[in-house]
């Protein structure tokens, strides 16, 4: 050991190596700034921030969904008050708030829903004898028969509504257009017969797995992360559907004059061409394969150290036609091609409609991996990847109100980022649930005031989730991991009816049979 002068410390001979060399280096850079003889700058007199009162800002606030209902584009679809007799409580507008209550409260169960309800919201139920002296059963059966009888096209309108009406209110991040990332997941239902039935269960060479695959193709707003209703159809099976397919039929319901983003995966020609037939533009990833066969029918625009442009007229393949035979003849898209290299080393290549710049079009291609964190935030801190519902209508009925429940979310963090002053993808999706959760959810206000300084808290305690600036974002190498179960109630049925088995051969040996 090694004690250096006036200190009673002791240092290992690593430790003080280290430490002599960090001194080098810092000496070094001392020279290295004083031979620029540059002035420091001064010091950046920030701006007094304008605290609001809450009375002041939050003077018109009002509970969430009871503002985002309220909007005439949505009420049309939301009335509590039709109903076919005086006597029906759950009407089609009061079960479909509870439906999605029960996905904001992660998965409430039905009693829990209608006792909230009934102590807390019950100026949403319609006028009735029952309700107005507070005698209203909380039992949940009743709400479960209307959940059940809920026409799935009334949840479809509905959460179109919701859906069109949130992603109106973002603003436009390109010019006058907005942004939407296509991507694909998939879902694991429960293994009913019925469910196994619509979404086959993935096969091997061992035979038929056990959970029902669902293929849903989402598409997120870029900005606000809003997200559209997916489209879902099987993955296996004599009626399963490719990516392609289900892109070219979600793309006719983006908002007109969009902006298609994908990866390569849907950098085809099928899928650009429904994309702009449709009037969107697009921008898409190219493999490198594909950029190298439209390259040589490209003319070269634009050439930089780091980048090259080619302009060319896109036409389907005989690949593409083949396995697209309804394309007409005359298919073709006016497209340039931006070949990008990165800072690693690696290239980026991309085909657009966009009159940009090969920079610019890297640059926003760059927000694609936004829809990643979109779907983890919908699948996992919304619990959609947990649909405990037994029939094709009540998982696609929890899937739509499960998008609207992502939807408000998403629309309280904007307002949470627009009070924060920061970009709402700034703020961590998961904290602005938990303070949504935390601060509204868990609360039981008794006067609009109270609920207003609720509202004002929550809205302050999200704005404070904000993600840390990272100089470069994480990288994950892609590994292989054991699944995790759902549950283990039909791998403990299994394991008892294995272990049954081997009691009953070890308690009556089969009988010796004589050679």
């Amino acid at each position: 050991m090694v004690v250096p002068p006036n200190s009673e410390k002791t240092y290992s001979k690593r430790s003080l190596k280290r430490a002599l060399l960090n001194r080098k280096k810092a000496a070094a850079t001392t020279a290295k700034k004083g031979a620029r003889q540059k002035p420091l700058p001064a010091p950046k007199q920030r701006k007094p921030v304008k605290i609001e009162k809450p009375e002041e800002h939050f003077a018109a606030a009002s509970e969430l969904l009871k503002n985002v209902i309220q909007s005439p584009e949505v009420s049309e679809q939301f009335d509590p008050q039709m109903r076919t007799n005086t006597r029906m409580i759950y009407t089609k507008g009061v079960t479909l708030w509870m439906l999605i209550l029960q996905r904001l409260g992660n998965s409430l169960s039905l009693e829990d829903t209608v006792s909230h309800i009934i102590n807390y919201d019950r100026e949403l139920l319609p006028d009735n004898k029952r309700v107005r002296e507070g005698t209203l059963s909380e039992n949940s059966s009743g709400y479960f028969q209307a959940k059940k009888n809920l026409p799935i096209e009334s949840i479809h309108k509905f959460s179109s509504a919701v859906c069109d009406y949130l992603g109106r209110a973002s603003e436009p991040v390109f010019g006058s257009q907005r942004v939407f990332i296509i991507d694909g997941t998939t879902i694991t239902l429960e293994p009913t017969p019925q469910l196994k039935r619509a979404f086959p269960p993935a096969t091997n060479q061992h035979g038929e797995s056990v959970w029902p695959v669902a293929m849903l193709m989402v598409a997120n707003e870029m900005q606000s992360g809003c997200a559209l209703l997916p489209q879902i159809d099987p993955m296996y099976g004599a009626k399963r559907s490719s990516e392609a397919e289900q892109a070219r039929r979600i793309v006719r319901r983006l908002p007109a004059n969009s902006v298609v983003m994908a990866d390569s995966g849907f950098g085809i020609f099928s899928v650009g061409y429904h994309s702009t037939q449709a009037g969107h533009d697009i921008l898409f990833r190219l493999t490198k394969s594909r950029l190298k066969a439209l390259r040589k029918k490209g003319r070269l625009i634009e050439e930089g150290p780091f980048h090259k442009s080619y302009s060319l007229v896109w036409q389907p393949s005989v690949k593409d036609r083949k396995s697209n035979p309804n394309l007409p003849e005359d298919a073709e898209i006016e497209v340039a091609i931006h070949e990008v290299e990165l800072d690693n080393g690696s290239f980026l290549y991309l085909v657009t409609t966009l009159e940009i710049d090969a920079t610019s079009a890297a640059e926003l291609y760059s927000r694609r991996y936004d829809v990643e964190f979109d779907i983890r935030d919908l699948k996992v801190t919304m619990d959609a990847e947990n649909i405990l519902a037994q029939s094709v209508t009540m998982v696609i009925k929890e899937l739509m109100t499960s998008v609207v429940a992502y939807n408000l979310i998403a629309q309280f963090r904007r307002q949470a980022a627009k009070l924060a002053c920061v970009e709402p993808r700034r703020l961590s999706f998961k904290g602005v649930w938990l303070s949504f959760r935390d601060h509204l959810l868990l609360k039981t206000p008794e006067t609009l005031s109270e609920w207003q300084d609720l509202y004002a808290g929550a809205l302050i305690s999200a704005g404070n989730r904000k993600l840390p600036n990272r100089s470069k974002p994480r990288s994950y190498p892609r590994q292989a991991y054991p699944r995790r179960p759902k549950s283990t109630k039909f791998i403990k049925v299994q394991r008892k009816a294995d272990q049954k088995k081997e009691d009953q051969q070890h308690e009556f040996p089969p009988p010796l049979v004589p050679k």
